[in-house]
């Protein structure tokens, strides 16, 4: 599925985001930086050891709600854009965080000119936010930063299975819809 919004293009797959054709790709890390399993684990293996020791040497973790850059390895990707969202608690802070983690993660590719980014569902596996919640602030949040930002020409979620992929569509169709 895929609408415009303002100049940008928002798009919705279902997909291995380790496969993308796309200049960053954002990664749900965890605050350590540590790799982990999940696309965390995926992106690390997919991109080799390049990116943990670009990781290791340039940052001594992040914070929840925030994001850090690295270059993409082995990856299609240039960069990977490493975002920490948080662990799901039931707390309104956490819609805070979670909504932070993909502003950070749009804020590191205007300031890198970076036009196209695939992000996956961040927070959603064994960080355990609800799903519709979660796709609710990561697809308004990126609608709201592309008004002011059509230097981003590309935002697509590359979700893993098919549940993720109609749980966003559903999202994004009743979104669109109320606008």
């Amino acid at each position: 599925m895929k609408v415009t919004v303002h100049q940008s293009t928002l798009e919705i797959v279902q997909g291995d985001i380790t496969q993308q054709e796309i200049e960053a790709i954002g990664n749900a890390a965890n605050s350590a930086l540590a790799g982990g399993g999940g696309v965390d684990g995926a992106i690390h293996r997919a991109g080799g050891p390049g990116i943990m020791a670009e990781l290791k040497a340039k940052y001594k973790g992040c914070p929840t709600g925030s994001a850090v850059i690295t270059g993409g390895g082995n990856l299609k990707a240039k960069y990977v854009i490493h975002a920490v969202g948080p662990r799901y608690s039931g707390s309104a802070k956490d819609a805070e965080l979670l909504s932070s983690a993909y502003r950070k993660s749009l804020e590191l590719c205007s300031q890198h000119k970076i036009s196209s980014i695939a992000f996956p569902s961040i927070s959603t596996g064994i960080y355990s936010y609800p799903l519709k919640e979660a796709s609710g602030i990561a697809l308004k949040t990126v609608m709201e930063y592309l008004k002011d930002h059509p230097e981003i020409k590309l935002v697509r979620f590359v979700l893993f299975d098919s549940n993720t992929y109609r749980v966003y569509e559903e999202t994004l169709k009743e979104i669109t819809k109320a606008q």
